[in-house]
């Protein structure tokens, strides 16, 4: 029994407060002040405000001033407690500690704080679809690279899928989203976009599509929405799911051969995550993600293909520019007319009749060296051999070749040339520089007809393994005529 419940059921039998003070050992004037409490109902709790101090006193309106010129700004690009505190030291001379700062600024916010501050929880309806970038590092041929994770979450069910890119273009959104409506085999009525990351750009409060996602979305009869600016809340789903998606899948560093690669492994691990709970629901994510497929349309019966076609002029050189890098065409297309065709991961050289003539891994940032295709500049080379020392094809071919051709006559080096680049046609340039490193090392001349034929052979992998010859079943079958003869 508490001693507020002792002192109040001695008064209640009659006994006096001195006599209740003598028999409890308290003072007269603590049991006065208990049983003059007539009401002991639970009152709610009160958290007394700390004042800010005399400190604080003739800086109020300087800051109140910088807050209010807040206002209208980013977010991310407002005053903090902190930023307050070391103007105030720097420009305004101010002695004090930051609590009472930090103080004057929470009473000041709290004071200003409206009815529209805060946050909804939005309820999502299956079929709807969050997409976002983040950038992950990863290890890609043995090479440690930074690469744009795209990211597609479903909300209503949390599933979650992501792919990796060299870039935020179009190109790569396009081909994402392709991955994903064709690996679900359906596709969602909506689409959230952060900002038209990728697909387009802001101008104000319109949103000017690129011309290649305006066909995607007629193409699979899909609609697009994109957040408010500085409104991330409005697609938390995919927000969370690009940090989670990073620590899970990509903890330690994933390593792949290529982006191909490690994409295939990510959607696999992706689906694995169906089989874990929803963190609300309590039901299987795979289970509640069954409702966003049949909520989706229809697969359309061809794919979408996701490449940008420009028109592009050559120069004197052959080279032509993509972005902020160039591609060789080949001298043979100089000062020529061409389509260039972009995709996500390679850019194509297509003539008038919309042939491929050279196709080039696409290279995003800003690379300083041409990118080119040996071959490309074969046929030239083999009329003009004495500019193989100048090349960009000589640092590109094996030590075999290149010693040879350093050392060649010039008569030599143009057989060698030409045949390279017939071999080319067939077999690829890799393969027949191969070819002409194994004709080499066995002490032929790999200027011959030789080349074409055991270049096709190494990229059909029919070449036979090369060895020591056995030479001495010709002597048994010499020696069985002569006993045939004898007998």
């Amino acid at each position: 029994m508490s001693v507020q419940e002792t002192i109040r059921k001695l008064d209640s039998e009659g006994i006096s407060g001195r006599k209740i003070a003598v028999q409890l050992n308290l003072s007269r004037a603590t049991v006065a002040k208990y049983l003059s409490i007539t009401n002991y109902s639970p009152a709610p709790p009160r958290t007394g405000q700390r004042p800010a101090g005399s400190v604080i006193t003739g800086f109020e309106e300087t800051i109140s001033t910088w807050l209010e010129g807040d206002r209208g700004r980013p977010r991310k690009q407002r005053h903090t407690a902190q930023r307050v505190f070391d103007r105030l030291v720097d420009e305004e001379n101010y002695q004090g500690t930051y609590s009472p700062v930090q103080r004057f600024i929470k009473r000041y916010k709290q004071e200003r704080q409206s009815d529209n501050d805060g946050f909804l929880e939005l309820d999502w309806a299956p079929g709807t679809i969050q997409v976002d970038f983040g950038e992950a590092e990863v290890i890609l041929n043995g090479e440690q690279k930074v690469v744009h994770l795209f990211v597609v979450t479903f909300p209503y069910s949390n599933m979650r899928f992501a792919q990796a890119y060299g870039g935020q273009t179009a190109e790569c959104v396009c081909h994402g989203l392709w991955t994903v409506f064709e690996h679900i085999g359906s596709v969602p009525h909506r689409m959230i976009f952060d900002n038209a990351t990728g697909v387009g750009r802001r101008v104000k409060t319109k949103v000017l599509e690129t011309k290649l996602f305006a066909a995607f979305k007629a193409h699979y009869r899909s609609e697009a929405k994109y957040c408010n600016p500085y409104s991330g809340n409005e697609k938390g789903n995919v927000e969370n799911a690009v940090g989670f998606l990073r620590r899970n899948l990509m903890v330690p560093l994933p390593v792949a051969a290529s982006l191909e690669g490690l994409n295939k492994v990510l959607l696999e691990r992706c689906d694995r995550l169906g089989d874990k709970p929803h963190w609300r629901r309590k039901i299987l994510i795979k289970d509640l993600f069954a409702q966003d497929v049949q909520a989706g349309l229809a697969l359309p019966g061809v794919g979408f293909d996701p490449v940008r076609y420009e028109s592009r002029k050559a120069d004197k050189h052959g080279h032509l520019k993509v972005g902020s890098n160039t591609y060789a065409a080949g001298p043979v297309f100089a000062r020529r007319s061409l389509t260039v065709g972009i995709r996500h991961d390679v850019v194509e050289i297509l003539d008038e009749q919309a042939s491929v003539l050279r196709r080039f891994p696409r290279i995003f940032g800003d690379h300083p060296e041409t990118i080119m295709e040996p071959s490309g500049v074969l046929a030239l080379l083999a009329h003009r051999p004495g500019a193989w020392a100048n090349s960009p094809v000589r640092a590109v071919v094996s030590d075999p070749v290149r010693d040879w051709m350093d050392t060649a006559h010039t008569e030599d080096r143009r057989r060698l040339l030409t045949a390279l680049d017939k071999a080319s046609e067939t077999a690829g340039f890799e393969t027949a520089i191969q070819a002409a490193g194994q004709i080499i090392e066995q002490g032929d001349d790999p200027g011959h007809e030789t080349l074409s034929m055991l270049a096709r052979r190494l990229a059909e992998g029919t070449e036979p393994e090369t060895g020591d010859v056995d030479l001495s079943v010709y002597d048994r079958l010499f020696a069985a005529q002569e006993e045939s003869v004898l007998a």
